[in-house]
């Protein structure tokens, strides 16, 4: 089966039977009506996807494209929590389906997977605090309700390894997401909110890599057990890189590799300029060893220096910005926290049903392109929504819908390329090439200068 037929046989299928099953046992259909909970589901997920801020009128228009005229009173009768529940069982049954072919990047190949963990947060109508508790706000108006999408990308294959959705004031350190699904030979990169030092632990205990930055209150040892003092370290007159085996935290003492990296005086500058007006505003005084730090790039790791150099460290830390550019594009061109409705559980539903019909779109870059490095998900989610109304007329034959994902396919081949830049490399420049941002081109700007 080609890739194309097995994914116009699994978009079939989550649309269709496990669309009107999770409707079924979440209580979201519960009667035969012409508007079954798959042609409803179905309704707003392609209907978003043609237009994030579809008006109900729309989304009328779409259900009478997919063979199911229906009032748009009538639709709006349907958003409640049991819909909710059964978009949100969808939405998890969506990520992970499709895979793409290993990425060339050497730099990636040296794993089985390169997993990038990462959080992002919608606010919700604070009168759903009791389903999605947010953290509030400084001026105690909204943000009562919010809901948090964990997220696991692998960069090799490019598919979502994993999606959670949790309430949006649960910690990204507590989260289940953090030991989930470990696998051997696979690298994780977290950023400091996922910083744990049992769990990274637990990452290594179970053959798999990790890659973080270091919280800078972690005490560290030489490999002897010797206390080292990291900010005494960062003040001495010494060269760009440091990569030295150490061992983490005074109870776990942890083997890994500490690798700290010089940054130019410009970004150390502005770093200090940030922490002492984030200091003024908290009413209090950074210390001199956070200020010395500003200087260095500091992470750890177990990933032996014979396996990743600093410059290949360098370029998979920067690669981790990947899931940042992800969550942009769900926001901006996804329309992800925006809504034309009060109404709480049309406003949730709306969150959901953006967020699949989002996750469904991504994929079909991996059936085009085969990879997601190198691809701009924005360019290819214009491309997805001028064809949201062919897919929806073709989603009851498998044969005109592979026709419809084909004809998608040669767009996005073209639409989806990211050009390569000189001045500003992209990532899948850097991560085929790590020398081009490696420690080595600044300190040879060092000597220059």
């Amino acid at each position: 089966m080609s890739n194309l037929h097995r994914a116009a046989a699994q978009l079939q299928e989550l649309l269709t039977a496990a669309a009107e099953q999770a409707a079924w046992e979440t209580g979201a259909c519960q009667r035969t009506s012409p508007l079954s909970g798959a042609t409803l589901v179905q309704t707003l997920v392609l209907g978003y996807l043609a237009d994030p801020q579809a008006a109900l009128e729309d989304l009328a228009q779409t259900a009478a494209l997919l063979g199911h005229p229906v009032t748009p009173q009538a639709l709006d009768q349907r958003f409640s929590r049991a819909l909710a529940a059964c978009l949100e069982r969808l939405l998890g049954q969506a990520a992970g389906r499709v895979a793409g072919a290993p990425a060339t990047a050497a730099v990636l190949r040296k794993f089985t997977a390169v997993l990038v963990q990462d959080s992002t947060t919608v606010t919700l109508p604070d009168a759903l605090a009791a389903y999605w508790r947010g953290c509030g706000t400084a001026t105690g108006q909204g943000g009562e309700a919010a809901v948090k999408f964990q997220v696991r990308l692998d960069l090799v294959r490019g598919q979502l390894r994993g999606l959670t959705v949790e309430q949006g004031r649960d910690s990204d350190h507590a989260t289940p997401l953090q030991t989930a699904d470990l696998r051997p030979g696979e690298l994780h990169l977290r950023d400091l909110g996922y910083f744990d030092l049992d769990v990274l632990g637990t990452i290594a205990a179970a053959g798999a890599f990790y890659l973080t930055r270091l919280q800078d209150s972690t005490r560290l040892y030489t490999a002897a057990g010797v206390p080292l003092d990291l900010a005494a370290w960062a003040r001495r007159p010494q060269g760009a890189v440091i990569d030295q085996p150490v061992l983490l935290g005074a109870r776990q003492r942890l083997a890994a590799r500490l690798v700290m990296v010089r940054v130019p005086a410009d970004v150390a500058a502005a770093r200090r300029r940030t922490l002492r007006a984030k200091a003024r505003k908290k009413g209090y005084t950074p210390s001199q060893d956070k200020l010395a730090l500003c200087d260095w790039n500091v992470f750890v790791t177990n990933v032996p220096a014979e396996v990743l150099d600093v410059d290949e460290v360098l370029a998979l830390a920067r690669a981790r910005w990947q899931v940042e550019c992800l969550f942009r594009h769900w926001k901006s061109d996804g329309g992800l926290t925006q809504s034309r409705s009060r109404k709480p559980w049309r406003v949730a539903c709306e969150v959901f049903a953006r967020l699949l019909a989002l996750v469904l779109a991504d994929s079909q870059v991996l059936v085009a392109c085969g990879v997601l490095l190198g691809r701009s998900l924005r360019r290819a989610w214009r491309a997805v929504r001028r064809l949201a109304g062919m897919i929806a007329g073709a989603l009851r034959s498998r044969r005109a819908l592979v026709r419809v994902l084909r004809l998608l396919a040669r767009s996005l081949r073209r639409a989806a390329r990211v050009e390569k830049r000189r001045q500003q490399p992209a990532a899948f420049q850097v991560l085929n090439d790590p020398y081009r941002q490696g420690h080595r081109k600044f300190a040879q700007q060092k000597r220059v200068a």
